[in-house]
């Protein structure tokens, strides 16, 4: 069989007992034929006339399913026995080619985009990589494993965030959602009834569910550190957190931890920062890093926090975060804190005053009047407080202005409590006279 006009005899032979066999409707003897005439041509090395027989093969009137979908499997096993990377690329596309617009062997189609992403990536062509697997929607592949096709949004998100291509990768991150993290993996799988889809095993390379969910997660913090949005990062660092591996490790866990305090503190105030803010402050893991603790105490205590001190106590713990697990804290953290502990600040001075002079606000926030004044104005923009600043008087006012209902509604509510005052108070009266009256007649 080492001759190429003995290859070609052999495979001209099984080639009549494949038309026969598929004339005759016979499955199993179809399969058999196509198999046996691509194992002759990989044991003999020959991979151009290999992807011929395939493409040959596939394009053979009446071909079956059964044939095609067994011909690609075994086929691509050959592929990482393959000499050089050429013959790799040229496999994989004669059977990327043969499987399109196939739906019977989807799964194999998109392992293989897959793998020759892969190859690109490894060339350095990501923005190739990206635009092969973007072609492949895993999403609405039945047969399909979840963690599989988890696994391969995934990639197409990571290629995405390579590229630098965050609108797409937003999209693409959106057909994940993170309650199937939160599946219960220990519940037995029920067995399929009869005419349901039959669900593939994954390849032994996917990660588990947990471990995809944590790449998950990773990979957001990426596409949302792009956009400096503090509170979302925050969130993922949190549900990273909550992985029962990660919790079980303290070398994993402090770190995240200390993380997740930091951006708690860069987020700007909102139900949902200060919701977080308590539960963190409530985990007894936090007591592992008291200084942390101590950060968040200050920001839940309506007192007014001194920048300078702040500074100097947490400088170095800033910088280190730089050489810790998910590295700097970005380019504009250190402006933002302060800007975080500024508005702390003024929330403050708003829960205290109904009206300050520009002045003593200043004095309070340790900043100028311009400064002051401008860092109130954006918060009244942004709607984080109510306040009007009278500036030919140099007066903030904190107080809302109560329209015309709410003014009748307090003076009908004052009404009330007077009326039942006065009532209350007759009562009184006239009971000390009914007991003084029959105190006389004894």
């Amino acid at each position: 069989m080492e001759g190429g006009g003995n290859l070609e005899a052999a495979i001209e032979q099984l080639l009549n007992v494949e038309k026969q066999m598929r004339l005759a409707g016979d499955v199993a003897g179809t399969k058999k034929a196509v198999t046996d005439i691509l194992l002759l041509c990989f044991e003999a090395r020959a991979w151009a006339t290999l992807n011929d027989q395939i493409v040959l093969l596939s394009k053979r009137r009446g071909q079956l399913k059964q044939a095609v979908t067994a011909m690609v499997q075994q086929a691509m096993q050959y592929i990482d026995e393959t000499p050089d990377l050429e013959a790799r690329i040229e496999l994989i596309k004669t059977l990327n080619n043969v499987s399109a617009g196939k739906i019977y062997v989807e799964i194999e189609r998109a392992r293989l985009i897959k793998k020759l992403a892969k190859i690109k990536e490894g060339q350095g062509l990501i923005a190739e990589a990206a635009d092969l697997m973007q072609e492949i929607a895993v999403e609405t592949f039945g047969a399909m494993a979840k963690t599989e096709k988890i696994a391969f949004i995934l990639e197409q998100v990571r290629l995405c965030l390579d590229r630098q291509d965050y609108v797409r990768a937003q999209i693409l991150s959106r057909k994940i959602s993170p309650r199937v993290f939160d599946a219960d993996t220990s519940k037995e799988k029920k067995k399929p009834k009869e005419g349901d889809n039959m669900v593939e095993e994954p390849p032994a390379d996917i990660p588990s569910l947990l471990e995809l969910k944590r790449i998950y997660y990773e990979l957001m913090i990426r596409y949302y550190t792009h956009n400096n949005d503090y509170l979302e990062i925050c969130r993922c660092y949190k549900a990273i957190y909550d992985i029962p591996s990660v919790k079980e490790n303290p070398e994993q866990w402090i770190p995240i931890l200390r993380k997740i305090c930091w951006y708690l503190v860069l987020s700007p105030h909102d139900p949902m920062q200060s919701s977080l803010l308590n539960s963190t402050l409530e985990d007894k893991n936090l007591s592992e890093i008291q200084n942390f603790r101590s950060l968040l105490k200050q920001l839940v205590t309506m007192e007014v926090i001194q920048w300078t001190s702040l500074w100097d106590t947490y400088k170095n713990d800033f910088e280190n975060e730089k050489s810790m697990l998910g590295g700097d804290l970005g380019d504009k953290a250190a402006e933002d804190l302060r800007q975080r502990i500024i508005e702390h600040n003024i929330l403050v001075v708003s829960k205290y005053y109904s009206r300050i002079t520009l002045k003593r606000l200043a004095e309070l926030l340790c900043l100028s009047i311009q400064e002051a004044e401008k860092h109130l104005s954006e918060m009244v923009v942004s709607k984080a407080l109510v306040a009007k600043i009278d500036r030919p008087m140099g007066i903030v006012c904190f107080q809302t202005a109560k329209d015309s209902n709410a003014i009748l509604n307090s003076w009908s509510m004052n009404l009330e409590k007077l009326l039942d005052l006065v009532e209350k108070s007759c009562h009184q009266i006239h009971k000390e006279t009914m007991v003084h009256k029959a105190a006389l007649k004894i």
